[in-house]
């Protein structure tokens, strides 16, 4: 009789108390739709004409927000990031007054992106940067890589 009110105590013991998960599994879920739809995607659109020089001692820009880019060409022509081309520096005033005024009531600081031609950019980007101070821009970022590695070749 005694075994039996020890086996009984025991079966008693053995069943374990079990959280369900579902409620949390439920809440990652949430919070992972939360982080993916307040991430802000900062996406600059490429030049294909256009090959940045390498500086080996570069950084990157933490902060992408608020980026004004213009394309120089080797042929010391201008593009926005639209690709479209720029005239003269009036259309470089222009675009930057444009876009300036969109980005400011954000609270962001412009700033201008001068994506140049590794063999263009220092002769032809003193006429850009002028234009973006005109607009009232006076912060550049020079785009360049890193290293040689997966830089194409030019043609």
């Amino acid at each position: 009789m005694a075994s039996s009110k020890i086996r009984k105590a025991a079966a008693a013991q053995e069943d374990e108390a079990k959280v369900d998960m579902s409620p949390m599994i439920d809440m990652v879920f949430l919070l992972l739709i939360f982080f993916i739809v307040n991430a802000t995607a900062i996406i600059v659109q490429t030049d294909p004409d256009v090959l940045p020089p390498v500086a080996k001692n570069s950084k990157r820009q933490e902060d992408g927000r608020g980026r004004i880019v213009i394309n120089v060409r080797q042929d010391g022509t201008y593009t926005n990031e639209a690709l479209e081309l720029m005239e003269d520096e009036a259309a470089i005033v222009d675009l930057v007054k444009k876009m300036k005024e969109q980005i400011i009531p954000l609270g962001i600081v412009p700033k201008l992106h001068l994506r140049g031609d590794q063999d263009a950019v220092f002769r032809y980007s003193r006429e850009a940067i002028r234009a973006a101070a005109e607009a009232g821009v006076d912060q550049v970022v020079f785009a360049v890589y890193q290293t040689h590695k997966g830089i194409r070749k030019k043609d």
